[in-house]
């Protein structure tokens, strides 16, 4: 293994261990639609059900709702650049939603998507997609 490629690891693996300290991956026992206490990223507690119904919402940007570019459980991409969000961590997806939203990272879509959201509408979306299943991969065999 070369040194750059086993930076590169090391680096990955920092930043792994750093989004799932901050996962906030809680779930209440009492109430299913309730996913995720507050997040790290300072949202109020994400809730499933009401993610689920935010992702069919057309918004007046793109003309296009989170399943139509995410797919359903967020885990069949319309193009194969845009990411898998079906199980993805509850914090990551919120921050990355509050960094388009707040411009603070880019994208000719995701920025307009996001424009509008409020915290809970993020913090729903979150819970949505973190309690999808995943296929997501990992680094486990690069050579």
């Amino acid at each position: 293994m070369t040194k750059t490629r086993f930076s590169f690891l090391v680096a990955a693996l920092c930043a792994a261990l750093l989004v799932t300290g901050c996962s906030g991956s809680e779930t209440s026992a009492g109430d299913a639609s309730e996913a995720h206490a507050s997040s790290s990223a300072g949202l109020p507690s994400g809730r499933i059900d009401a993610g689920a119904k935010r992702t069919l919402v057309k918004s007046v940007a793109t003309g296009q709702t989170c399943i139509d570019c995410h797919g359903k459980d967020g885990n069949a991409p319309l193009d194969p650049a845009y990411p898998k969000l079906g199980g993805q961590y509850h914090s990551y997806i919120a921050h990355s939603l509050q960094m388009y939203r707040n411009g603070g990272r880019e994208h000719a879509l995701m920025s307009g998507q996001a424009k509008d959201l409020t915290d809970q509408e993020i913090a729903d979306l979150a819970a949505y997609f973190a309690s999808r299943p995943s296929q997501l991969s990992d680094l486990h065999g690069l050579d």
